[in-house]
């Protein structure tokens, strides 16, 4: 796994299983934002939970099927990226994220997403990314967009939900588009 540096006072760092007790009060901070949106396996309750979702992430990566970084700001874990899934052979991934109040509004998540996914691309070579995410999650298609991603389509009442089934919105882009969307400097274009 890779450390980055996103801004002067933000990291994307892996997040290993050493790190659960971190993950867990990071969590407990996040839960109520994030339990609408998240697999309700992710949020963990307690430390032997927190161990086991960051393990399964540790495991993904081992097998080349994944992985999972957090967000530090100013040194506190705040959010986090991750491939759910990694395919190298079929060439698809599905990346996903998620975030605490505390570090929403600075552009963390794109910028974070925006580093997995070109790593993915450029050195991994993997042709399409998906994002799925639930059709309310307003703030989850505002990213999709920012990363220049396109809605595929709907797949309607997938899963139950607190207010009934859910219907998710597959969004995706493929590597010639991300390619054809970085500047002149090398950089993506994340806003």
């Amino acid at each position: 796994m890779f450390t980055l540096s996103l801004t002067e006072d933000v990291e994307l760092c892996p997040l290993e299983p050493w790190r659960a007790e971190e993950f867990l009060t990071h969590l407990d901070r996040a839960r109520a934002h994030i339990e609408p949106w998240v697999s309700p396996s992710f949020v963990a309750s307690d430390l032997d939970s927190a161990r086991a979702v960051l393990q399964s992430y540790a495991d993904r990566w081992a097998r080349d099927a994944g992985g999972i970084w957090g967000i530090w700001r100013r040194g506190t874990l705040v959010g986090g990226v991750m491939f759910v899934s990694f395919d190298v052979v079929r060439g698809v991934c599905e990346a996903g994220c998620w975030l605490e109040p505390a570090g929403e509004g600075h552009g963390l998540v794109s910028r974070a997403v925006g580093r997995i996914v070109d790593w993915a691309v450029r050195e991994r070579g993997i042709h399409r990314v998906e994002w799925r995410t639930n059709a309310r999650n307003a703030r989850s298609i505002a990213t999709a967009r920012r990363l220049g991603m396109r809605l595929d389509g709907t797949m309607r009442e997938v899963y139950p939900g607190p207010a009934g089934r859910v219907d998710m919105e597959v969004w995706s882009v493929l590597a010639l588009e991300w390619r054809g969307a970085r500047s002149d400097a090398g950089e993506h274009r994340v806003e």
